[in-house]
């Protein structure tokens, strides 16, 4: 079982930067996939960044050179830096963790943990 504690949402105005944060606790000994999910009102989750056990890493195309997914291993805690931001960046963000090799999917099915989520508002 593993518990994920996401922050560092806001609002920024168009061309602005905000670093979420996710904090693992419980099972973090065994090897997750560990990525980030966006959802908007009516719409399905989105992937927006994955990072594997092995280093491997994955973007959705509309957040490349934009955004990047890292991660603390001695604390625990993914994050996600967010640069340029775009209204349409605007969504409820979540932390998702699952088995190994899910980051190459970067789907919601990927996941078997989710985070709560933070809410992210860009403004033009």
């Amino acid at each position: 079982q593993v518990h994920l504690v996401e922050s560092g949402g806001g609002s920024v105005q168009a061309g602005g930067s905000l670093r979420l944060s996710c904090v693992a606790s419980g099972d973090t000994d065994t090897g997750y996939f560990m990525g980030w999910f966006r959802q908007t009102a009516g719409d399905e989750r989105e992937g927006v960044a994955a990072l594997d056990t092995d280093g491997h890493t994955n973007y959705a195309d509309s957040v490349k050179g934009r955004f990047t997914i890292s991660k603390d291993n001695a604390k625990n805690t993914l994050y996600l830096q967010m640069n340029n931001l775009k209204p349409e960046d605007t969504a409820m963000y979540y932390c998702g963790a699952g088995p190994p090799g899910g980051s190459w999917f970067l789907v919601e099915g990927a996941v078997e943990y989710w985070g709560q989520g933070t809410q992210v508002t860009v403004s033009s």
